[in-house]
């Protein structure tokens, strides 16, 4: 017996358009979120620039006030005389910073030389450079004593250049002699330690 066409021969049902589609994940609801939370972001740090700079743009303007302020009461005469003052301490300081001192170079020639070596002249001169120069002559007790004084004079770097010249025997066996050298300019310079301290 022949069967009708609308009659399937099978039991085996067909394959549909919707069972061979396979799933796919839905990423767009993902990327929505990640947008929305970027731009909630920007909205946030865009309001927070905008309150930042009204409370900078109100602190400047508070601060100009109290600058203003403050100008309005600074007297002319006070500034003229701070500045007047500024003035004389910078040529007080041009003029100790040129100002020559030999209480120093007293000082060291005290510690270095022997006690049996002493000096009848001394003559210090300064060129335009500022070198300064020591010339002049003494005696000492015997030989001994000036080789003693010219160690001294080494070991301390800040006479240099020391010559002891025309060297002679005096008639009580004691030892004449010239002398030249030149000196650190620190030796010379005044020093605000120097200055005499006033008695009361």
């Amino acid at each position: 017996m022949a069967l009708l066409p609308t009659i399937p021969t099978s039991f085996v049902p067909r394959e549909t358009l919707a069972s061979r589609a396979r799933p796919r994940a839905n990423l767009s609801g993902l990327f929505d979120i990640f947008a929305y939370a970027v731009l909630g972001i920007i909205f946030i740090l865009a309001i927070g620039v905008f309150f930042y700079g009204r409370i900078l743009s109100s602190t400047l303007e508070s601060r100009e006030a109290a600058l203003a302020k403050a100008a309005a009461a600074i007297d002319p005469a006070t500034v003229e005389g701070f500045v007047r003052l500024r003035d004389r301490l910078n040529a007080s300081q041009s003029l100790l910073k040129n100002h020559v001192a030999l209480s120093n170079f007293f000082s060291s020639l005290e510690e270095l030389l022997p006690a049996n070596v002493r000096f009848s002249s001394l003559h210090i001169s300064i060129d335009s450079t500022g070198k300064a120069r020591v010339e002049g002559s003494g005696a000492a007790k015997n030989f001994n004593a000036l080789a003693a004084a010219s160690a001294a004079f080494a070991s301390d770097g800040r006479i240099k250049d020391v010559i002891f010249s025309k060297i002679g025997i005096l008639p009580d066996s004691s030892v004449s002699f010239g002398f030249s050298a030149s000196l650190d300019p620190k030796l010379i310079v005044f020093s605000p330690g120097e200055a005499p301290v006033p008695s009361l």
